[in-house]
């Protein structure tokens, strides 16, 4: 199935710390309890990770970590790969060019854009355009709903989302400190793809929020929330 909306209510219940086996199916089977340790210097409580799950949230902070560096091969190839998948029936002409605000980043260099969300973010992106193609052209090209003339830079909007729920979940931290974030955890222990499966929701979730809210491009500007519609 092409369509990643139909688990909203999973990132929605995510965010609020509501999840429960049945809302979790889009991603495994069943959740498991988490003992949750105080700190006489951190209000917030921590949760205790099984061994898989800490290699697991290392791993994906290792992810985090890595800046795009438009000097290495393999961060071009990503980048000339998300193009191809984006608009197969035109040719990139190159990695900095105008073309890349038909996509929807500010301008003609995309490296700029991946400052506050790095090499995931373009991942994000692209693990949305390969497996969800559908619902990826239909966000990329404003397909769906009563648009607005001048509407949200798709490109720019996907990397403040890989920003924002990585804020959600707290995935900086050493170990959670909140039930959302050892909830997360447990579905990343189940399904590697996790958080680009996530992603591909809440994109979704913050465009139909978009919609509802009949937002503009000068709202995008003036400071839109990306995570108020998340949550």
């Amino acid at each position: 199935m092409d369509d990643p909306g139909g688990s909203f209510v999973a990132v929605r219940r995510i965010s609020q710390g509501e999840v429960g086996a049945g809302s979790a199916a889009w991603l495994g089977k069943g959740l498991s309890c988490v003992c949750v340790q105080g700190s006489e210097n951190d209000a917030r409580p921590s949760f205790d990770l099984s061994a898989a799950q800490e290699h697991c949230l290392q791993r994906l902070q290792y992810r985090i970590d890595v800046s795009y560096d438009s000097s290495l091969p393999e961060h071009k190839e990503t980048l000339r790969a998300l193009w191809t998948v984006a608009f197969p029936k035109e040719n990139l002409r190159d990695l900095i060019s105008e073309q890349w605000k038909e996509m929807g980043w500010q301008g003609k260099d995309p490296s700029t854009d991946f400052r506050g969300g790095g090499y995931i973010s373009l991942e994000n992106l692209l693990y949305f355009a390969r497996n969800f193609p559908k619902s990826f052209q239909a966000l990329l090209r404003k397909q769906e709903g009563d648009r607005a003339l001048w509407e949200y830079p798709f490109a720019v909007a996907g990397v403040n989302i890989t920003c924002m729920l990585i804020q959600i979940l707290d995935l900086e931290a050493v170990k959670p400190r909140t039930f959302v974030g050892a909830t997360f955890l447990k579905f990343l222990e189940e399904n590697e793809s996790a958080f680009d499966l996530l992603y591909c929701i809440a994109f979704k979730l913050m465009d139909q929020q978009w919609l509802s809210m009949r937002a503009s491009y000068m709202d995008f500007n003036v400071g839109f929330s990306i995570q108020r519609c998340l949550l």
